[in-house]
This record gives structure tokens, sequence and C-alpha cells, in this order.
């Protein structure tokens, strides 16, 4: 991207997506767009034509996805996979019919889901094994490499081996954990906390805290660099960016990139630049180049189109957005 001096607008290169219903999650199969919607449904959007398909019978409350299949969990107690084309298929249900909430996929594609106060993992081979935890489990995420999954939850953070009989390792910390992320070089794990606040820790044989507050809100997005050095986060009237360099952001202090009068909800790093995808409550989205925190605007603010999903394609040549009222977009980055 060349220099910018002054805010610029990259508003004509947005292709509008009608969702018609509050966007859970957006992601990239390849070359066809996937949004999950609140109702249930998955939209599929490829070069400009659209189709959709039923995934859950009521409401989907979480997604993730590799470059081949979406997953999803609903209140109707099922784990979905839903590819770009094809019908969905069930890959788990909850007998109780408890709610999934929360889902995870690895790089070698083994799953994870909770229901209840139980999580369930699945390897790559099929094997399943499942933990009950003392509270409700919230995030999941797999380390980077290797089959360990962490488990947000009430009081700290399991680290789990769901191949193997050990008991999980526990970084504990006082209060509600909601989501967690694991660095790429897979050193940090990071939560975000009921307590509007990120809790981290730095692993090793004698796990380290980090401590990072001043929130107005609740930091629930959060997504890291291609080069794991910067962590950014929704929750204030700017994205938080904390630095990963060395031993972590203790006793550094965050950077505050697209302060407006409006408060960030959500995050995307470039994968492969220093750009940062900022979307707020008001519905604008932003880009912000960290060298030189240049902005350069996406979508202007409309009120009640608060954004909730944001997807960069593998190339990081499109960036997906979704918001609560049903609105959607792609935008497609102009050649430098």
């Amino acid at each position: 991207m060349s220099t910018i001096t002054k805010p610029v607008s990259l508003r004509e290169h947005v292709v509008p997506v009608e969702a018609g219903e509050h966007v859970v999650g957006a992601f990239w199969l390849k070359q066809t767009l996937l949004l999950a919607l609140s109702d249930g449904r998955i939209l599929r959007w490829r070069d400009g034509a659209s189709d959709t398909v039923e995934a859950h019978g009521g409401g989907l409350l979480c997604a993730t996805a590799d470059r081949e299949r979406l997953v999803s969990g609903g209140d109707d107690g099922r784990v979905v996979e839903t590819r770009a084309e094809g019908e969905p298929v069930e890959i788990a249900r909850d007998a109780k019919r408890r709610w999934i909430d929360a889902v995870a996929i690895s790089a070698s594609g083994s799953l994870a889901w909770n229901a209840g106060r139980s999580v369930s993992a699945r390897d790559d081979k099929g094997r399943l094994r499942s933990l009950d935890v003392v509270s409700t489990p919230q995030g999941l995420v797999f380390a980077p490499k290797g089959y360990r999954l962490a488990i947000a939850q009430t009081n700290g953070v399991a680290l789990w081996y769901p191949n193997t009989e050990a008991a999980p390792e526990q970084l504990e910390w006082k209060g509600s954990h909601l989501d967690v992320v694991w660095s790429p070089d897979g050193r940090f794990v990071v939560s975000s906390m009921q307590e509007n606040a990120l809790h981290g820790w730095r692993l090793g044989e004698k796990p380290s805290h980090m401590r990072m507050t001043g929130y107005p809100a609740k930091p629930r997005s959060l997504s890291w660099s291609h080069d794991g050095l910067w962590l950014a986060s929704s929750g204030a009237d700017a994205a938080i960016v904390w630095p990963f360099q060395g031993d972590g952001p203790t006793g550094k202090a965050p950077r505050e990139c697209g302060v407006r009068h409006a408060r960030v909800t959500r995050v995307a790093f470039h994968p492969g630049a220093l750009v940062l995808a900022a979307g707020y409550d008001d519905g604008c989205v932003l880009l912000i180049r960290l060298t030189d925190a240049s902005e350069l605007l996406v979508r202007a603010a409309q009120r009640g189109s608060g954004i909730t999903a944001f997807a960069w394609d593998k190339g990081g040549k499109h960036l997906a957005f979704g918001t609560e009222d049903g609105q959607a977009g792609v935008l497609t980055l102009p050649a430098s």
C-alpha cells in the first residue's frame, strides 16, 4: 500500500451483500464467502451470486472455519458442517439438546465444542473425548501446533490434551473468562474477561501473568498480527493493540488505533501486512496501517448497523464484513 497523507475512501470498492439477518460470523472458503446467520442459515456468496442453506433448526450461536468447511453450533444442540457446495451435515448432537455456543477447529482438522459443563474434542481420525469442567466453558481455541485445547471458564483457562489421561493444566486468574486466543508462536494465551479486561499468560515451566486493563466495555474481538507481535482488541473507542515482542506487554503501553466517537466491536488483522480492519458499533469500517497510523474508510457510519463479523481471504485481497441488522459487504483492495 502506498503512503497516505490524508484519509482515503475505499467505499467504491465495496460490493454489498444482503444477508437479511444478524451476521454471527464471516468466513472465506477459498473464493466462496460464507456468512453464518443468527436464524440458523448459512449464506454462500461468490462473484455476486448467493444461496442460503439451513444449518440449524433454531438460532445459530457460534461458528468457525478452515479453508474447507464452516463448523457451527446452535441452540438445537447440534454441531453442523457446511461446505462451499452441498447441504449442511450434522457432525455431532448433544443428547440433552444443550446449547452449543463455542466451537473450535485446529490446523489439522480436529474439532472441539461445548455443551453445558462439558467440552468434547474429536481428532482428525474421528476419535472423540469429553471433559467435564467445574464451570460452564466459554471460549475454545486449539494451540497453533499439536493437539491441545485452551478452555476459557470461571477463574482462568484450562489447557487440555484430549489424547491423554492427564488432568488439564490450570492457568488461574480470578474472574469470568469469556474468549481465548493462542499466539501464533504458541508462547502466549490471552483471554477476554467479563470484568472489561484482558488477561494473558506467558507459557513455560512457571507461566507468568499479564494484565491488560482499562477497557470501558468487554473486549470480545481479538486478532493477532501475521507475525504474532501485536494483538488487537475491541472494547474501546479505538482498536487497542498490545505489543507482544519479547516477553509480552507487561510494562508497555498499547497503541490506540482509529480513535472515534464510537466503540470498536470487531478487529481483524490482514493475513500478510500490518494493516488492521476495525469495525464500530455505529457501522463504520476503517483500515488502519500500523506503520504510520494512516486510515482508509471502507464503510461510513450507519445507525443501527454495528459491525459483528470480519473475514480476510487467504491472500488478503478481499475483506468481508457483516452487521447486526443483516447487511454485509465485500471490499476488494485496489492494486497498489
